[in-house]
């Protein structure tokens, strides 16, 4: 039955593609961030704006798996690591964009980023100098692990709820199922269709003549 699927391929799949969504808005967000406000990017040194960007992807990976109703617990850890990851590909991709087009264009000629800055080849030519935001000491690149982690347990513990809601809504509704399927007792000896009760004579009915023979 329908019921008693687990969800566990569809929210893979689902999830996945909201996963490279949610990195490549995360890279352009990155890479034209100096296009923002700088009253938005500045404020808090730009660490509230990053913060409810990786909660909003936790919430739009959670939002995609949880549309197939899934009962698998296995997708809890998967979200996490869906939105983690699109975290970190997100900062990966815009920063080697950036990184590229600023090693590739003489500084008289840089300016803001625009969209003919995505190219294979600014992203290759930046790739090796952008995981320097994980690989450098902890003290340095602790925001980058930050917003890693705030995504992961964001999509662990919104995708956890998702699932329980769910098994137990299932539960509830085999329970349900099985209840009203279940025949009706009856005694060893009792028939299966009670017997045709017979009308009671009234007063007035005349009576039939017993045979005298």
């Amino acid at each position: 039955m329908s019921h008693k699927r687990s969800g566990l391929l569809p929210g893979l799949v689902t999830g996945l593609i909201a996963a490279l969504v949610c990195a490549a808005a995360l890279g352009a967000a990155v890479l034209f961030q100096t296009r923002l406000p700088a009253a938005v990017t500045t404020f808090g040194n730009g660490h509230p704006l990053s913060l409810v960007s990786s909660l909003a992807i936790a919430l739009i990976v959670v939002l995609a798996i949880g549309a197939v109703r899934p009962r698998s617990v296995i997708l809890v850890p998967v979200a996490a690591l869906y939105a983690g990851g699109a975290v970190a590909a997100g900062q990966i991709a815009g920063s080697s964009i950036m990184i590229g087009a600023t090693l590739r264009t003489p500084p008289a000629e840089r300016g803001p980023a625009d969209l003919a800055d995505i190219t294979l080849d600014n992203f290759s030519a930046g790739l090796p100098y952008a995981p320097s935001l994980y690989r450098d000491p902890l003290s340095e690149t602790w925001a980058a692990w930050l917003y890693i982690g705030v995504a992961a347990l964001a999509a662990l513990v919104l995708l956890t709820l998702r699932v329980t809601r769910v098994r137990r809504a299932q539960r509830a509704l085999a329970a349900g199922e099985a209840s009203a399927e279940e025949p009706e007792y009856r005694a060893p000896f009792e028939p299966a269709q009670a017997p045709t009760p017979k009308a009671t004579a009234d007063l007035f009915t005349p009576r039939k003549p017993a045979n005298k023979d």
